[in-house]
């Protein structure tokens, strides 16, 4: 399945505001409703993520049809990592560490901020190594 990679960075543009929200105003609750953001795409795809819909529905019309897409593999598992940052601070919220809420949140923030603001997508990245180390392990 391929994906519009500029959906991607405008989901990550969203993200970005999002867990900002959450360490400026230090509340779960922006952290718990990016988490299911991230938990929507990564069980039912990417292009089903609500931030994919609102790109669908309101940009994409009015920009066109993309000159490239991309595999929607890296992307998904990208919104994997995500939610494993997002859960873990929203576990440091649960158990009143909030060292490790404001890590989790911060390290999310950075990632998603590299997508949105320079198009490279860290969680990706280690999606093409970890694949690269199976591959090499296989052969």
């Amino acid at each position: 399945m391929q994906v519009d990679p500029r959906g991607q960075r405008f989901a990550a543009a969203l993200t970005t505001v999002v867990l900002a929200l959450s360490l400026t105003a230090q509340s779960p609750w922006p952290l718990a409703a990016q988490a299911l953001v991230f938990a929507i795409a990564v069980a039912a795809g990417v292009r089903y993520s609500p931030y994919a819909l609102v790109f669908s529905a309101l940009v994409r019309p009015r920009i066109g049809a993309p000159a490239e897409t991309e595999d929607a593999a890296p992307p998904r598992f990208a919104q994997g990592v995500g939610l494993a940052f997002a859960v873990a601070g929203l576990a440091g919220y649960a158990l009143a560490l909030p060292w490790l809420a404001l890590a989790a949140t911060a390290l999310a923030l950075f990632a998603a901020f590299l997508n949105a603001a320079f198009g490279f997508c860290l969680g990706c990245e280690m999606y093409l190594l970890v694949r690269r180390v199976q591959l090499g392990r296989a052969s």
